[in-house]
């Protein structure tokens, strides 16, 4: 059998249940999907001397990690507002900012920064909410990444769209030209939250997802304070407030939801509602503490996110793992809340599950899409390694990544960028924040 590109040695991790480490790994890929993996040392009959081969030895072999939730031209502005809390940090700093800088050539470079760094780190799909959208597709494209980008809805007057109005046509417009446009690139629609749109644009976004069969993003629940706003105005907590509405439903993607009790925890696993879990931007920002084992526990699918740089500073999604484990651990006053394997998975199955793509990418295994990573472990601080789960979660970082594919494709090897020139990216954005800076 042919072969496009082999990974010859490490230790493969394939996150299927009860499925042991596969020991000094040979991983075949072709036609942008994994065709075997074995050990090295059995029989192969299908090595090809024309193959492309990623030399894994020392590693460990992971399925691409899934950034469940960000907003990736936000590096446009890391580090631009710390130290606030999330309301004076958004309403005074953010939405201002992002009236005033954000247009279709620095959400281009800033979306490119942000493929950039997720490439360095490992994450091989994402999912996006943001302005200007139409050039974070372009990017996107332009690294070979796969993501759900997703056009974002506010009613306020929100960079590229003046009139409020307007943002449910626009958000229809995106999704009807971006539609079937690549395997690895899903349109969609981005909530802010319940407190910052109409029930109005809600249903309308609402009715436009379910239209073209795509999810739906939101923020839920953040604050203490969102909850407040809505129960005041509502009567109702806000998950039944969105039940009420029609939005509770498997389709719909909630990220954060800190603030929830027991009787929205358990609608939101009845209805098979996603939750993404983003505890370093939670932290950052004062929010809260999710309560995500008890979801696990109640049937609701969790997958990890970064949030966006801005309320980050980073998108390194390994770093993700070890906060959102040992957090949960605290929070719960329990050592073995969130084990290694159920964050792992978080970040990788769990993710694809989030997207609906769970049966192609999210494991390693024949017939999936092979979008898979390496990570170098000829590193002082994972040295020794009794447990590679324990390692990735608690030891690793994204500088430990060493090879990247997506789809089939070679992003990075060795280190090595093979798509998007470094160098151009963070000399177009530096000049970016300089105007940002002066202004």
């Amino acid at each position: 059998m042919h072969a496009d590109i082999i990974i010859e040695g490490g230790t493969a991790i394939t996150m299927i249940d009860g499925q042991e480490p596969v020991r000094n790994a040979r991983v075949f890929i072709a036609d942008g999907r994994i065709v075997d993996i074995r050990e090295a040392d059995q029989k192969d009959t299908y090595l090809d001397c024309s193959a492309e081969i990623v030399d894994a030895k020392e590693t460990i072999i992971i399925p691409g990690l899934v950034n469940a939730h960000t907003h990736a031209a936000m590096t446009l502005f890391r580090g631009f507002a710390d130290d606030m809390p999330l309301k004076e940090w958004l309403f005074n700093r953010i939405f201002p900012a992002e009236i005033r800088f954000l247009s279709t050539e620095t959400v281009y470079w800033g979306s490119l920064l942000g493929c950039l760094e997720m490439i360095a780190s490992g994450t091989t799909c994402f999912v996006d909410g943001y302005f200007f959208q139409d050039e974070t597709v372009r990017a996107v494209n332009k690294s070979g990444l796969r993501a759900l980008i997703a056009q974002g809805v506010i009613d306020f007057p929100a960079p590229g769209v003046d009139d409020p109005k307007e943002n449910l046509r626009v958000a229809r417009e995106f999704i009807q030209k971006w539609y079937g446009y690549s395997e690895l690139i899903m349109p969609g629609i981005f909530c802010h939250s319940p407190i910052t749109c109409s029930e109005k644009t809600l249903s309308g976004a609402k009715e436009i997802s379910y239209e073209f069969d795509l999810p739906m993003q939101m923020h839920l629940s953040e604050t203490l304070e969102e909850v407040n706003d809505i129960v005041g105005k509502t009567k109702k907590r806000p998950v039944h407030y969105l039940d009420q509405l029609g939005l509770i439903d498997e389709s719909l993607i909630a990220a954060h939801a800190i603030y929830l009790d027991d009787s929205e925890i358990e609608c939101l696993g009845e209805k098979g509602v996603k939750v993404v879990h983003v505890p370093e931007s939670n932290m950052k920002l004062c929010s809260g503490v999710g309560r995500i084992p008890e979801m696990i526990k109640r049937g609701v699918t969790v997958a990890l996110g970064t949030d966006g740089c801005c309320s980050n500073n980073n998108l390194d999604l390994l770093c993700e793992m070890d906060t959102a484990a040992k957090l949960a651990k605290v929070f719960d006053r329990n050592p073995t809340s969130l084990n290694a394997r159920e964050v792992l998975k978080m970040a990788t199955i769990g993710g694809a599950t989030v997207l609906g793509i769970e049966n192609e990418i999210g494991t390693l295994e024949r017939g999936k899409k092979a979008d898979i990573i390496t990570l170098d472990v000829h590193t002082p601080h994972l040295c020794p390694i009794y447990d590679p789960l324990s390692a990735i979660v608690y030891a690793a970082n994204g500088g430990d990544v060493k090879d990247v594919i997506v789809n089939g494709k070679i992003l990075m090897k060795n280190r090595e960028f093979t798509t998007l020139d470094s160098a151009e990216i963070m000399e177009k954005v530096n000049a970016i924040s300089r105007i940002i800076t002066k202004s």
